[in-house]
């Protein structure tokens, strides 16, 4: 399997962090040729999930989202960035 895409985003697109992934998990599905229902079946989830992930809908299970940005050759990252940090709240 091909090396999977890392999904780093830009200071603007972090503002719009649920918006930008459902784009990219969107155009990146339609880049490989691949409708919903068919993704659906390759990640083991709903296309109606599919279709959650794809509109930005705020709740979603973090298995199958993994599952579908798997399949779509992406790894998700996660690091610092410049929001609160809990350990320095009053």
């Amino acid at each position: 399997m091909a090396r999977p895409r890392r999904l780093d985003l830009s200071v603007s697109e972090r503002a719009s962090e649920a918006a930008t992934l459902a784009r990219v998990v969107r155009s990146r599905r339609e880049e490989l040729g691949l409708r919903q229902d068919e993704l659906a079946a390759l990640a083991g989830c709903s296309t109606r999930f599919v279709h959650t992930v794809e509109h930005a809908k705020a709740s979603v299970h973090l298995d199958k989202l993994l599952a579908i940005l798997r399949v779509l050759g992406f790894e998700l990252v996660i690091r610092p960035g410049r929001g609160e940090i809990l350990a320095d709240a009053p």
